[in-house]
This record gives C-alpha cells, structure tokens and sequence, in this order.
C-alpha cells in the first residue's frame, strides 16, 4: 500500500516508521526542523525494546508532491484538520480512505465535509509517544494498539488491507463492530483525565488518590456519558468505571497533553475536547456543567497562547 503519514507527530510518526520498516510504501509529511532532519538523517525512533533508523525516507512539506495514496494517517492537531484536508485533495483515489488519530469526535466528520463521506473514515490509536528532537521520535508508554472503522460499521476491504498491514508490521490493529464507540470510549477517558488535570495541575496519581478530585473526574466522565448516550451513541453501562480503571493503571506522575500545552502556555485542543463536551451535549439539550466549568477556567491560557481577546472564545 502507499501510505501518507500527514503530520508526522509523536504516534503517526511511530506507526509510520513501523509501516515503513516492513516494506509499505510511506511518504512522510511534516515541516520546519522536523522535516529537514529527517531529510538529513532519516527518522529515529526509540522503543522501549528497541531503536532503529529510516534512511533514506520520502518526506516533504507539499501535500502535492506526494502523489496520490490509498489511505491517509493524519496526526495534525485538531485545529488544523480542515486545512489539511483541504490540502490533500490532489492525494485521493476513488478508494482511499483518511482516518485521523486526533483525541476528539469531530474529525471524521470534518474530513467528510471537506473531501465527501466516501474518503472519511474513523481512526483512533493508543500509545505515548512524542518528538524528542527534530527527526527523533520515542515510544514511552503503553502497548501501542491502532483501530480503523467505515462510519456506518459497514465490512470494508480497504480498511481489511489497512489491518493487515499494520498487523505484517507488528502493530496491533482492529476494526472495531462500532467505531463510533470505540471513539467516545476513548473520548470519555482523555477529554476528563485531560480537562480535570489541566484544572488542577497535578499528575494521575495525586488525581486518583485525592476524593474530591477523584470526584470531580467521575463527574466529568460521567458527563460525556451522558452526551454520548443522548447522541445515539451505544456506550457500556459500565464505560465511566472503565474510564476510572484506565486512570488507576497510569504511571503516577501521567499527565495528559493537553494539562502539559496548558501548563506550558502553548496552544492546547480544549476546544475539541471539553468545548466539544459542550457544543455536543447542547445540540442534544445535555447540560454539561463540569465541562462547562473546565472549558470557561481554561480559556483564558488558550485564548492568550493563540494571541487571541476574551470575547473570540466560544465552547
């Protein structure tokens, strides 16, 4: 398969270098530094278990100068996936399928307006992994998982070919019986464990352990639940304590990017995540008020790293 990696962060970077290693056909788009040491040096990545180099690679900045792809891992921030998919119109076949890693709900259906529901489909992934330095990309944490699903769950043979390549690459992958589930499932963990952590300041293990801190996570979870549940969304009875449980099995000292975006005054994704909380459960008379509370103490840090006034800020 040709593969484009659009925006080769910390974990499409990974899952890339993973594919590109076992003989798949992967051009590599990213920008700045980034780009130009991994045009230089080829691009590393570090495991727990192992280290290896990709060089040479294919690798640019142009969406247009990498051709058309059978699928698309976009790993851009949420705030840049309709100008990515804008840009990526010239890469599309009649088959190919871009599934975005973003930790949110919205992007598929963002892509879908852009480039029509044929070439959306749902993406989610699992793993900690980041950018060290330029070219250089570490594994961290967790047992990397990806999963892929058309938006109405039907079978799909472009998505089969994608699993099997990703599987041939020994990366755990799955096509999910509802993607839609599995996105809300990982929306309800992140969106709180992020939210309440950049409230507070403080890693899991101070999270867990204190009651009313603990409390207010559950509540936040719960929050999403109910969103999910009143958007037709079939999540398990039992997905908030599911939720509770991902939280207790962090490293004590696990924060969430967006707690580390918001702590270190850079752009964060609170809109796509507690904002989202909020548009959502809106459109389905669903009050969020823990959500509501996160978003409004958060966004005057967003609203002045993006250089932004008080008054363009909107959940």
């Amino acid at each position: 398969m040709r593969i484009a990696v659009f925006g080769t962060g910390g974990a499409s970077g990974y899952f890339g270098a993973m594919l590109a290693r076992r003989g798949q056909e992967v051009v590599f788009i990213a920008r700045g530094a980034h780009l130009q040491a991994m045009r230089a040096n080829g691009l590393h990545l570090e495991t727990p278990t192992e280290q290896f180099v990709l060089n040479p690679i294919e690798a640019t900045d142009d969406p247009a100068q990498a051709g058309s792809v059978d699928a698309v891992i976009l790993g851009v921030k949420t705030w840049d996936v309709l100008a990515a998919a804008e840009s990526m119109r010239g890469m599309m076949r009649q088959e190919t399928c871009v599934a975005p890693l973003q930790n949110g709900v919205e992007a598929p259906f963002q892509i879908a307006s852009v480039l029509g529901t044929a070439h959306a489909v749902g993406g989610m992934a699992r793993i900690v992994s980041f950018i060290t330095a330029p070219g250089h990309i570490k594994h961290a944490g967790f047992e990397p998982l990806i999963a892929f699903g058309e938006l109405d769950n039907r079978p799909s043979a472009r998505l089969e070919r994608l699993r099997d390549a990703f599987r041939d690459a020994g990366v755990p992958c799955e096509i999910p019986r509802d993607i839609h589930v599995a996105l809300w499932n990982k929306f309800l963990f992140v969106v709180a464990f992020g939210g309440v952590g950049a409230l507070t300041r403080v890693p899991a293990g101070v999270l867990r352990s204190d009651r009313e801190m603990r409390a207010l996570l559950e509540q936040a979870m719960g929050e999403i639940f109910d969103v999910a549940r009143a958007r037709g969304i079939a999540l398990p009875d039992d997905a908030v304590a599911n939720g509770m449980r991902l939280v207790d099995s962090l490293p004590s000292d696990a924060t969430s990017s967006l707690q580390r975006d918001i702590m270190e005054g850079k752009r964060s994704e609170l809109d796509a995540w507690s904002g989202a909380v909020v548009r959502l459960g809106r459109e389905v008379n669903v009050t969020t008020p823990t959500h509501q509370f996160i978003y409004d103490a958060l966004l005057p840090f967003e609203l002045l790293a993006r250089g932004e006034s008080a008054k363009e800020g909107t959940a």
